[in-house]
């Protein structure tokens, strides 16, 4: 009886071992801060970013993927809490503050990926409260929200004054801190793990979260210099001051706005533009490293990758400077998505979040979509199986000083604090210049918008009253 259990157990285990050998493994490569025009190859901006061009060669790119906001001003934060645990943003926000129970309950990202045979990795910014360490079989340099900043990168630059603040120079610490740039370091910790990863006969999930180009926005002196100022352009929707920033909560006292001068002036956007280019492609460089080294490992052609951000950022739109509102260039993210099966060279605009890469992993794994998981798999638009988003409109919100619906080629914007509207059409104006609110033609569009966003409100856990403030409209 003892050598048929034997038997038995080395049968089980060889094809416990054949299954997991045949799944397909996961490279999920997060930036910080990335707005959506920022990938060369689309086109939108003239920026240098060869491999992120290259993967998109390769795959599908969604050109509409986006991020629903956020509880508090750092927008990562509520970013990456409704990546881990799947969950829509308010009911994201519900369990922030026992994230660590969650992961403890199996109910996080890497959880589910571990229970299905996978190696798991992490490095770079995790910013979620939760051990990273315990999350993931293998986590090094679990980095903070941020790189830290320094007085002489705020208010910056001045007409008149000398910028005392550089991007290259190492003193100033940020993503200099510890003698080698943080985006070098993820690429390091990526080429080790890959190395790992050849050796063993699992499938593996590598999570490889870069904090660029977040600022303090520092890169070595060559990325700076590819962006002389006059090849910058500034943001056809530029403006010296946004009319409502102090009542939707994004004024002088706001720490990303704070990064630049007010009033904006062109030369600054300009300076911040640069940098934010620089860093971006310098990131670019690392992650054209780990492509490499995941060549190398043979297991490139069942391998996924997924590449995206967790929000966007104004550097000069609209008057703004930072995430914290619900304009296209702060909630809508570059989405690659690269595999077996998935078609190249392909564009696809259907409405995502970026969110759903989570679900989309998990049923490559052969994992069961958890009941907590609101989120959708893409594989089904990915694999042609439709065209159809599955998401008929979306919501964006930002503390409770700003609401959005999306539905039809229309965005509204409510700010509820000072009882305004805002309603582009998105199809003729991407870059939502021209608010249609107040011409009395758009009455039903905005009475539509607004009905389907307080359908949207229970979805996903957002109490707050605004029928109270806009009344019937």
């Amino acid at each position: 009886m003892l050598r048929i259990a034997l038997i038995l157990a080395a049968i089980l285990s060889i094809c416990v071992e054949t299954s997991y050998a045949e799944k397909p493994n996961v490279l999920f490569i997060f930036a910080d801060d990335q707005c959506f025009e920022t990938i060369g190859a689309l086109d939108k901006t003239d920026i240098e970013t060869p491999n992120l061009d290259r993967l998109m060669k390769r795959g599908t790119t969604f050109t509409h993927a986006y991020n629903m906001g956020s509880w508090s001003g750092a927008v990562c934060v509520a970013s990456r809490c409704m990546l881990v645990t799947g969950r829509y943003l308010w009911n994201a926000n519900s369990i922030y503050r026992t994230t660590e129970q969650e992961r403890q309950a199996g109910r996080f990202w890497p959880e589910h990926m571990k229970k299905a045979g996978y190696d798991t990795y992490f490095t770079g910014k995790w910013h979620i409260r939760a051990d990273a360490t315990k999350a993931f079989n293998t986590a090094r340099h679990v980095r903070p929200g941020m790189p830290n900043q320094t007085p002489a990168g705020y208010n910056r630059p001045l007409v008149g004054e000398e910028d005392k603040w550089s991007p290259f120079d190492m003193k100033f610490g940020g993503f200099w801190k510890g003698g080698r740039h943080w985006s070098a370091i993820v690429a390091d910790d990526a080429v080790d793990y890959l190395k790992a990863a050849k050796q063993s006969d699992n499938p593996f999930f590598m999570y490889l979260a870069f904090n660029a180009p977040h600022d303090p926005r520092q890169s070595p002196k060559e990325y700076v210099d590819k962006y002389p100022l006059d090849r910058i352009k500034i943001p056809d929707n530029f403006q010296t001051l946004y009319p409502f920033k102090d009542a939707i909560g994004c004024g002088k006292n706001l720490r990303d706005e704070k990064l630049g001068p007010f009033p904006r002036t062109k030369h600054s956007v300009k300076i911040h533009r640069q940098e934010y280019y620089a860093i971006i492609t310098h990131m670019d460089a690392q992650i054209g490293r780990i492509l490499k080294a995941l060549e190398k490992t043979g297991k490139a052609d069942n391998t996924y990758i997924f590449f995206t951000a967790d929000h966007g950022l104004a550097v000069g739109h609209h008057g703004l400077f930072g995430k914290q509102n619900l304009y296209d260039h702060s909630v809508r993210v570059p989405f690659i998505a690269v595999g077996p099966g998935i078609e190249s060279n392909k564009k696809n605009d259907a409405a995502i979040y970026l969110q759903d890469v989570m679900p989309t992993s998990l049923e490559l794994a052969g994992v069961e979509k958890p009941d907590h998981v609101q989120y959708h798999s893409l594989l089904p638009l990915l694999r042609g199986e439709t065209d159809k988003s599955s998401y008929e409109a979306l919501y964006g919100a930002y503390l409770d000083l700003q609401r959005s619906v999306t539905l039809d080629g229309y965005k509204l914007i409510l700010y509820p604090k000072i009882k305004r509207m805002r309603l582009y059409n998105l199809r003729v104006d991407p870059g939502e210049m021209n608010d249609l609110a107040t011409d009395e033609k758009s009455r039903p569009m905005i009475e539509k918008l607004f009905a389907r966003f307080l359908e949207l409100q229970s979805e996903v856990g957002d109490t707050l009253d605004l029928k109270s403030v806009y009344g019937e409209i």
